[in-house]
């Protein structure tokens, strides 16, 4: 395909559907004289997901149009951003993320023979790039450096001197890995201008840059996952069920000419089975409300479901890659795990507090008022033996529109001691994931079918104590705990490298990725 199309066409297919791109003139005029060179990079840390399908379907247009594409497995980022993968266990991820890449390109029929793959600790630690990165360091300021950072660093209370470094090596990887462009979400658009700003300095090109927009994640099992995904009838802006359609079903739907096609299918007393061709009539009937947010969801499943099918299979099949998965991402408490990541990583040394000091539990909120511009005051139940439910006041008015919160299951803590806040007696704390900068707040979802009053818990440290003690406040439990209270890259909800977890699954956010939690 790429061998009949003009340079104008090869560059709308690479840039379809991307929400920015710097160096478009330098970009066509690569593609004048030659294809186009461009890196991927991806940091072999937690499971990938079917959010993966996202940057998959572009680098789908990328090979469709030609264009040389390297997949930077960087397993020394992969550490140095807050150690998210221990390096005893970097080595088996970055074989699962190698074979898992190339198998969902072609799964999706896409050629693979101008794609390659690079482990970044095979150039990174040699002479030549150490010493550019130090004269990169003799040559940028602490605040471009905290700046470039800011949105794809993990950002806690007190950063290490790694986060500063990995916008500095990020930009190097472009010169020694000797591409014309650099792709990635939007959310790395500091780190593309500091490369634009600084690599200049040492005496290298400025390369140009493609960003992907922020799709609201999709991750764990796909019907599951999509049944609790906000999916709002007829909101069109913030719909992470839609975004996966335009991003990823209808762009790899039109691969080698094919005409995309996504089914609705319902019972004829709701309008029967209706055929899209083109995303925006998709969208237009979602926004008018012709299509149930349920059938969107099912119809969604079912596609997803069909991707995943041949890498489902490939896995069934090769006992190989089940061993490799066990190697790559070992159950919590297994000889391997405990060989592998060590305890002191995941557990605090005796002694000290651990989450078995605060229960925390599945609740509902009942019913809510607003007491000013920032504060809620809610009524929730907690599942107490006494059948009461508790009165909360929480700072969200400015982050949830009240109607998302009535009724809406959450996690709550019930042993804090209870303040008054506005001079109302607020008994109890609603877990919440906070963006790196602060600007987005979104309340803990426990699972589908989580009853009421069921306890959150942590494989590995049992079970939250149940005496119903208050915590001193003076002793500052809640906030030692909470130092390890996190959001993954994957949206889940963890105690350090340990996630939240009932009885139907783990504990997730809709849409935040990598944040703190309070």
């Amino acid at each position: 395909m790429a061998n009949v199309m003009t340079p104008e066409q090869k560059y709308e297919l690479i840039t379809r559907n991307l929400q920015e791109v710097l160096g478009e003139e330098e970009i066509l005029n690569i593609l004048k004289e030659r294809d186009l060179k461009l890196y991927w990079g991806t940091a072999p840390t937690g499971k990938p997901h079917i959010g993966y399908f996202v940057p998959m379907s572009k680098i789908a247009d990328f090979l469709s149009s030609g264009v040389e594409v390297t997949i930077l497995l960087a397993d020394i980022h992969a550490f140095l951003d807050n150690m998210k993968a221990p390096l005893e266990l970097v080595n088996h991820r970055t074989k699962y993320y190698e074979v898992l890449i190339k198998t969902v390109l072609e799964s999706i029929g896409v050629p693979i023979d101008k794609l390659k793959f690079v482990v970044g600790s095979t150039y990174q630690l040699t002479k030549e790039y150490s010493m550019d990165n130090y004269r990169l360091c003799a040559t940028v300021t602490e605040h471009d450096a905290k700046k470039a950072g800011a949105e794809v660093v993990k950002q806690i209370e007190s950063p290490l001197l790694s986060g500063l470094l990995y916008p500095g090596l990020q930009a190097l990887d472009e010169e020694y890995l000797k591409v014309d462009a650099q792709f990635g979400g939007v959310d790395q658009r500091k780190i593309f201008v500091f490369a634009e700003k600084y690599l200049p300095h040492l005496g290298y090109k400025k390369r140009a840059h493609l960003m992907n927009p922020m799709v609201p994640g999709l991750a764990a099992t796909v019907t599951r996952k999509l049944k609790k995904a906000f999916c709002e009838e007829g909101n069109i802006t913030d719909n992470g069920v839609l975004s996966f359609i335009k991003f990823v079903l209808f762009p790899l739907g039109s691969l080698n000419g094919q005409t995309p096609k996504f089914v609705i299918n319902r019972p004829e007393k709701f309008g029967g089975q209706a055929i899209y061709t083109d995303y925006q009539s998709l969208e237009d009937d979602f926004r008018d409300k012709k299509i149930h947010p349920g059938d969107l969801k099912n119809s969604a499943s079912d596609c997803i479901n069909k991707l995943l099918d041949p890498i489902r299979k490939k896995w069934a099949c090769d006992p190989e890659l089940s061993k490799l998965t066990s190697k790559a991402y070992p159950e919590p408490g297994s000889k391997i795990t405990k060989k592998k990541e060590s305890k002191k990583h995941n557990q605090p040394p005796k002694g000290s507090n651990t989450p078995t000091e605060l229960p925390v539990d599945v609740s509902r909120i009942a019913e809510n008022h607003p007491k000013n511009a920032k504060s809620y005051v809610s009524t929730v139940d907690v599942g107490d033996a006494s059948g009461n439910p508790r009165t909360v006041v929480s700072g969200l008015a400015n982050h949830i529109p009240l109607e998302q919160l009535q009724g809406r299951y959450v996690v709550a803590v019930c042993n804090l001691k209870p303040a008054r806040l506005q001079g109302i007696e607020s008994q109890a704390m609603l877990l919440a994931a906070s963006s790196p900068d602060g600007t987005q707040i979104e309340l803990l979802d426990p699972p589908v079918d989580s009853e009421i009053g069921e306890q959150i818990v942590w494989k590995g440290f049992g079970s939250a104590k149940r005496d119903n003690e208050i915590l001193n406040p003076k002793q500052k439990v809640f906030d030692q705990v909470a130092e390890g209270l996190r959001v993954n890259e994957e949206g889940v909800a963890m105690y350090k490298d340990i996630p939240f977890e009932t009885s139907k699954g783990v504990v997730t956010v809709k849409t935040l990725k990598e944040g703190t939690i309070r």
